[in-house]
């Protein structure tokens, strides 16, 4: 199975594409989206291409391979405009016997880990850095569509788009 981790899209319809697009180039299976979906937040200037009924009605024509949980700027009238949950704080994904658990990191992060075993902790709220071991974790930050490249995680293999695939 190929995942594709991306995080804050903050309703940036222009990365929503060039994320579908390296989706669809790279052959991944399922799209895991780890939160900040449609809304950008007091805090967060405005992205570009800035168009959440866009994002949207295009991910809920492509819903079928997503897997998405609540980022901090998610909220339940988001979860009015789309087709496929995102209100959960995390997503367990169990591949080959593999645990993976999938969250935004506002409420579950390296500070607040969930209790059990996880075989790779997948988060984002600007833990930038490489894969770590902490407490049999692994820690792996996706790219967030709208950062700039330079910003981006060294973690795997990375695209011209700062975005890379998990494969397990």
């Amino acid at each position: 199975m190929k995942y594709l981790m991306v995080s804050d899209i903050h309703g940036s319809l222009t990365r929503l594409e060039q994320v579908l697009d390296f989706y669809e180039k790279a052959q991944c299976n399922m799209l895991c989206i780890l939160g900040d979906i449609l809304n950008y937040g007091p805090r967060n200037g405005l992205p570009e291409g800035l168009n959440p009924k866009g994002i949207a009605e295009c991910l809920n024509n492509f819903s079928d391979p997503i897997i998405a949980v609540r980022g901090n700027c998610d909220s339940e009238v988001d979860q009015m405009l789309l087709n496929f949950p995102i209100m959960a704080d995390y997503a367990l994904l169990v591949d080959n016997g593999k645990k993976l658990f999938l969250t935004h990191g506002h409420v579950y992060n390296e500070n607040n880990l969930p209790k059990g075993k996880h075989d790779v902790f997948f988060t984002d709220i600007h833990i930038y850095g490489n894969w770590k071991k902490n407490r049999l974790h692994y820690f792996a930050t996706p790219a967030p569509s709208h950062s700039p490249k330079e910003a981006m995680p060294q973690l795997l293999p990375r695209t011209k788009t700062g975005l890379f695939p998990f494969t397990n």
